[in-house]
């Protein structure tokens, strides 16, 4: 059971907060994705996982940024660009246990852990600073991730990988205080022929976690709905630990992650939008 912090020991002193990225190679979708080269918008290519530690380098407020991972070939990349890395088990199951083991492996003292998923390198600094935000001004959150609601040009992507029997982003539902009823890869809430007018949200997978929930999460088993979608983040609500949703503007050139090959035009033309180089 986790405990709630208490509004007066937070109130005392600022948290410390660490963003680490995790990394691996072995991908079923997309082998080697972290060391796939991304052209910027002066056409100079830099790798996934390097323009994934530049966007965190844009947050404010961080004392520290690991990437984490199991492959020297990351690790040699990470630390040619000038990023801490810290080596983590080959038997991590996702992006949320591997943070943990992160945290124990470098011995990162924060209060507040961000993972910054490697696949990832759009995710705007607002996204993270809004959620560091939230759970410093509330002490009883333990989980805090953002989403951004669904532009037709996304949700005509989604509804097509749907549609073709592809693995596209994740979507969510929430109740009233905003906090998550559920994630799926499929496209929530269920729109028949899209004659009705609701909004559908698409989840960014970056996450902010206070460090006794990181702890319990590794400490749990995978729940069933979360082997099933494939999605990290449903052992927390199958624990009973609430998942605050913070909604975010969309961001110049959208939002997209890199799940496939072909994400990758989405990708470096958002970098050019943005001026990234």
């Amino acid at each position: 059971m986790l405990k709630v912090v208490g509004g007066t020991s937070v109130a005392a002193r600022a948290e410390r907060v660490a963003i680490v990225i995790p990394a691996r190679f072995a991908s079923s979708r997309f082998p080697g994705k972290p060391l796939t080269p991304l052209r910027g918008a002066n056409g100079a290519a830099k790798s996934l996982i390097h323009r994934s530690w530049e966007a965190a380098r844009l947050v404010g407020g961080v004392a520290e940024i690991w990437i984490a991972t199991d492959d020297l070939r990351i690790a040699d990349e990470a630390r040619r660009v000038g990023a801490q890395v810290v080596v983590t088990p080959h038997d991590c199951r996702n992006g949320t246990e591997r943070c943990w083991a992160a945290v124990r492996e470098a011995g990162i003292d924060a209060d507040i852990i961000v993972n910054l998923q490697g696949d990832s390198p759009l995710t705007p600094p607002l996204a993270i600073e809004l959620m560091i935000d939230t759970l410093r001004s509330e002490p009883h959150l333990h989980v805090v991730t953002p989403m951004i609601l669904c532009t037709p040009l996304q949700l005509d992507r989604l509804t097509a990988d749907a549609r073709n029997g592809r693995v596209g982003g994740t979507t969510v539902v929430f109740d009233g205080a905003a906090d998550a009823l559920y994630f799926s890869k499929r496209v929530l809430p269920y729109l028949p022929e899209r004659t009705y007018d609701v909004p559908v949200y698409f989840h960014l997978g970056v996450y902010a976690y206070r460090r006794e929930a990181l702890e319990m999460y590794a400490e749990a088993r995978p729940s069933t709905l979360e082997v099933v979608e494939g999605l990290e983040q449903l052992r927390f609500l199958h624990q009973g630990v609430p998942i605050r949703m913070v909604e975010i503007p969309d961001p110049p050139g959208g939002m997209w992650e890199i799940n496939h090959p072909s994400d990758i035009v989405l990708v470096e033309a958002a970098l050019a939008e943005r001026h990234l180089v």
